[in-house]
């Protein structure tokens, strides 16, 4: 793995998840709506440390992704139990991602054990496009998804996978790579759908295959002040060697209540 010096330069303070009032008339988060929809230049210094980087993209296509986890790394229990180990600021958080971004693509494990239905509820904004990666055609309830709101619902799949998908879904078949699609044939595709800004929610697996592929561009780590002392990691890189071997991102931190975000920025590894 190449590396890359970097570590945490500051902490910056965030503004708390709204309340049932505050979900529409937030005038600063109004503002960062804007900005990214190209109505506006300038982002509020409420957002503009966490969201800034996200507006300023250095390429067609940035792909950030997020992921929840325990102060021991854990992201469940041992039954699989998660709901919620990040509280209310960490979920507004993900909801603000979800609005800024284009397209939202979760793994197949998430979409049947989950059954998320990836739309914008807590903050102002729009519904993104929602996008499935289900390389063997595992998935067959799309109740969630499949909703009338104008987003797009795609399925991303491999070239001999059934591929069954209810009106309403396209189905997508691209390359494979080790047994799952391949997360630069991925983007690849995504950009040439037009998105520019994806979120990658989940799961661990699938961010952490984007990981190792180099096909994120940067992470949102949330971090919970609980200790689960087992269950299942977040991220699972292959096995290194040494400490030196490993990946070393620039990061930020910033503060969402009593919870962490750690900004990574993979951009460069």
């Amino acid at each position: 793995m190449s590396r890359r010096g970097g570590g945490s330069a500051s902490v910056v303070a965030l503004p708390d998840g709204p309340d049932e009032a505050e979900r529409f008339d937030d005038p600063d988060w109004l503002a960062v709506l804007e900005a990214f929809q190209g109505a506006g230049s300038v982002l509020p210094d409420a957002y503009a440390p966490l969201f800034g980087p996200l507006l300023e993209t250095r390429s067609d296509l940035t792909v950030v992704g997020q992921l929840g986890q325990s102060l021991d790394g854990r992201i469940a229990t041992v039954t699989g139990h998660s709901k919620y180990i990040n509280g209310p600021d960490c979920l507004a958080h993900l909801h603000r991602l979800r609005a800024v971004c284009d397209a939202v693509v979760v793994g197949v494990g998430t979409a049947i054990c989950d059954r998320p239905r990836l739309t914008v509820r807590l903050v102002a904004g729009r519904n993104p496009a929602r996008v499935v990666i289900d390389p063997r055609g595992r998935l067959e309830d799309w109740e969630s998804l499949n909703t009338e709101d104008g987003a797009r619902c795609l399925l991303l799949t491999g070239a001999d996978a059934p591929g069954a998908a209810p009106d309403g879904v396209e189905v997508h078949r691209l390359g494979m790579s080790g047994g799952n699609v391949d997360p630069h044939a991925i983007r690849a595709f995504l950009s040439a759908q037009g998105f520019r800004r994806v979120l990658l929610e989940g799961g661990a697996q699938t961010i952490s295959r984007f990981i190792d592929a180099r096909a994120l561009d940067r992470l949102h780590l949330l971090i919970s002040p609980v200790l689960l002392g087992s269950g299942p990691a977040g991220l699972q890189l292959p096995a290194i060697a040494t400490v030196d071997e490993a990946i070393r991102p620039p990061t930020v931190t910033h503060c969402l209540g009593s919870e962490l975000l750690v900004d990574c920025d993979l951009s460069g590894i």
